[in-house]
């Protein structure tokens, strides 16, 4: 076989049954070899490189499997690390292909076509890991070590490149089965104990659930209800606990919690927000689950670490804690009051944002999918808008990459077919990668995009307003018109101006099952962020 069927063939193996990409003169025969495999697999063509890598950090963020792209190197490979950053921040597994220039030119200097000075330690510095295939014969071991790398331990992005010719030349190849990924750290079991001991030991607990909880919902919930502790998140740990139950708690309602909690459980998560923005109370225990351990000691040390993914180490929590016998009051009538309070308060000082996402929720199903965007929207929707389970709000972490949703949510919905999934956008960030409606027009990927339009970059608009007396400077934008530039590609576009109205749109298109576009002029929206920068609770113990 050929060295690109090689790379296909171990990457199939691997279980990868769905790739995006965009083609060129390095990757000719990669394609070929895609060609051949397409009764087993799908491909999906974006319109610009960073399309595909978002939509492969989409498809990896709502499933937990490997999101796969492909791309020409150089100019290519780099129009994709965007969205490799944001896989990076929220440690999705994303597998980027990409081709090199004949294996005799690299590191010479000579100027191929889309050569860079030294492609892979570029991507070294991007991703978890990075490699390079010289043979056909070496595509296998290395695609299984990409698996190894990509989802052992703390899951991250990898990258594997192989030059044009190698991937033209041909040879005996064995395939090899599906990598076998390493196990979990094995847990310490004196260290359970002696978390047990601390929380058996307090008296208002909280939970700090973030993205290294999301395969261990229904276990975070049951520890929440056996030691009555409210469990908060942010973005990436939303709907672990489903916000139908009293136990979760959005940010700004855990910021409240923070003043009486005792002790602190913190399960897959940085707790940067509550170490570096917070304070750490004078009395505070602080317990801390992580399957990557130099989480633990990044910014402080915690009175007990866990090394060990969060499914093991939850159930050997609960069990410790039941030989214990605790039994603490119910605090369910006062978190339910809290949701409550902290609801109401968002309604009436976040608006129209609450309105518009509210009535998005009411329109979407219970187990549809929602694709936020570095917009005031998206910003509220990371303590507004309600999920019922894991993987369900998609957002790309810490990175706040602007543009990412809407390939992002291509990748979603190519992933879950048969489910609802809304995207909302806003003007600016829109136009990153609006461009992709073509992909959307040519697979018929059923996406429901809702676009708020003020015609400006509001987020920099009010900084220029309230930091540097109204200087303002590139944040007001000039726009197309949205409903005919999306009717250009032969998609569905309305425009409507009410939460009533965009409830009852959101509705029609996903009976429709047709991608769709519904834009939504607005004024300026009030800032969202007085319920996520919050003052510091113990300002002496921020760090």
């Amino acid at each position: 076989m050929t060295g690109a069927e090689a790379l296909l063939g171990q990457i199939m193996a691997n279980g990868v049954d769905t790739i995006f990409g965009l083609p060129g003169g390095q990757l000719d025969y990669f394609f070929d070899a895609m060609h051949k495999q397409q009764d087993k697999l799908r491909f999906f063509c974006s319109r610009h490189e960073q399309g595909a890598a978002y939509m492969a950090f989409g498809y990896a963020r709502s499933t937990g499997r490997v999101g796969t792209y492909t791309v020409v190197p150089g100019p290519g490979v780099l129009n994709s690390t965007a969205a490799l950053c944001s896989a990076y921040a929220t440690n999705a597994p994303v597998l980027c292909l990409t081709g090199q220039i004949p294996s005799k030119g690299i590191g010479k200097g000579i100027g191929y076509l889309h050569e860079l000075p030294d492609q892979l330690a570029t991507m070294r510095t991007l991703t978890k890991w990075a490699d390079r295939a010289m043979t056909p014969e070496a595509a296998p071991g290395l695609v299984n070590e990409a698996f190894r790398q990509m989802l052992g331990g703390r899951q991250r992005p990898v990258s594997l490149e192989m030059p044009m010719d190698i991937m033209a030349n041909g040879a005996e190849v064995a395939l090899l089965a599906a990598a076998q990924i390493p196990a979990p750290p094995a847990l310490d079991t004196d260290a359970v104990d002696r978390a047990a001991e601390i929380i058996a030991a307090g008296g208002r607990p909280i939970i700090i659930a973030g993205g290294g909880a999301l395969s261990a919902g229904s276990d975070v919930e049951r520890l929440a209800r056996l030691i009555q502790a409210p469990v908060v998140s942010f973005r990436s740990g939303r709907g672990v606990v489903s916000d139908r139950s009293p136990y979760a708690q959005v940010f700004p309602a855990g910021n409240d919690l923070w003043k009486d909690s005792d002790v602190v459980i913190a399960i897959g998560s940085r707790m940067e927000q509550q170490y570096l923005y917070w304070g750490i109370g004078p009395a505070m225990k602080i317990v801390r689950i992580d399957i990557d351990e130099r989480e633990f000691d990044r910014i402080a040390a915690p009175d007990v670490a866990l090394h060990a993914d969060a499914g093991d180490a939850v159930p050997a929590l609960i069990a410790a804690l039941e030989r214990r016998g605790v039994s603490p009051r119910s605090r369910e009538e006062e978190l339910v009051e809290l949701k409550h309070r902290v609801r109401r308060q968002i309604a009436d000082q976040v608006q129209p944002q609450f309105d518009y996402l509210d009535a998005i929720r009411r329109a979407l199903p219970d187990d549809g999918l929602f694709v936020d965007e570095i917009t005031q929207c998206g910003y509220a929707s990371w303590y507004t808008f309600p999920v019922y389970a894991p993987r369900q709000l998609i957002n790309c972490g810490y990175q706040g990459t602007l543009g990412y949703g809407y390939a992002t949510a291509l990748g979603v919905q190519a992933a879950h077919p048969d489910k609802a999934v809304v995207n909302i956008v806003g003007d600016g960030g829109f136009m990153f990668t609006a461009n992709e409606m073509a992909t959307a027009a040519q697979y018929q990927l059923p996406l429901v995009t809702v676009l708020f339009n003020n015609n400006k970059f509001q987020n920099v608009q009010r900084q220029q307003k309230e930091w540097f007396g109204g200087r303002l400077i590139a944040s007001d934008l000039t726009n197309p018109d949205f409903v005919k530039f999306a009717e250009s590609f032969g998609i569905r576009a309305e425009r409507v101006s009410s939460p009533a109205a965009l409830e009852a749109a959101v509705k029609a298109a996903l009976e429709r099952r047709a991608p769709t576009l519904i834009e939504v002029p607005t004024p300026d929206m009030a800032s969202p962020w007085p319920f996520i920068i919050r003052p510091p609770v113990f300002p002496e113990g921020c760090k």
